[in-house]
């Protein structure tokens, strides 16, 4: 007799199927029905997240183990291409050179905190002047939409900044605590 456990598990429908016996083809193949060793029979519903134990005692498991943190490096090079060309599309549109000064000052702090992030002497200082750059671009974004109250453009890049904020300060809480 197989015996299951009631945690959730990873099968393929033909496997899910030969697992159970095979007693009705006529079933679904995400819905099972377990008997347990009490005799009494528990319904189980919905996909499975891993898979059992197979005779090898191997497990493979689908499952992400990466934290918020993680993404700090990519979130710095992503958020510095976007304010640079953010602010040279902003100058070439109306010739704003205050534009194109916040977008290259905010390129050069990402790209100053993304390598800084790559050392792991120095990366919780690149978290912090990630975090500090983030911090300063929502405070201007948010500025300028308060007093402007047009959505566009300061709305969605206060959305990013906000974003970039909160990985860059779960990136400095998960490393120094």
């Amino acid at each position: 007799m197989m015996s299951f456990s009631l945690s959730p598990l990873v099968t393929p429908y033909p496997a899910i199927a030969a697992a159970k016996g095979a007693s009705n083809s006529n079933e679904h193949p995400k819905f099972l029905s377990l008997n347990l060793q009490n005799g009494k029979s528990k319904d189980l519903v919905g996909i499975c997240l891993r898979k059992a134990k197979s005779c090898s005692g191997t497990r493979r498991r689908f499952c992400c183990k990466s934290q918020l943190a993680d993404f700090a490096p990519v979130t710095s090079a992503a958020y510095g291409v976007l304010l640079f060309s953010g602010g040279l599309f902003a100058y070439t549109k109306s010739g704003s050179k205050g534009s194109l000064f916040g977008g290259l000052t905010g390129a050069a702090l990402m790209a100053s905190a993304y390598f800084l992030m790559q050392a792991s002497e120095t990366k919780a200082i690149g978290e912090a002047l990630g975090f500090g750059s983030a911090f300063l671009f929502s405070s201007v974004f948010g500025i300028r939409l308060a007093a402007t109250r047009k959505l566009i453009p300061a709305g969605p890049l206060l959305g990013v900044s906000i974003c970039a904020l909160v990985v860059f300060t779960s990136a400095y809480l998960q490393n120094s605590l």
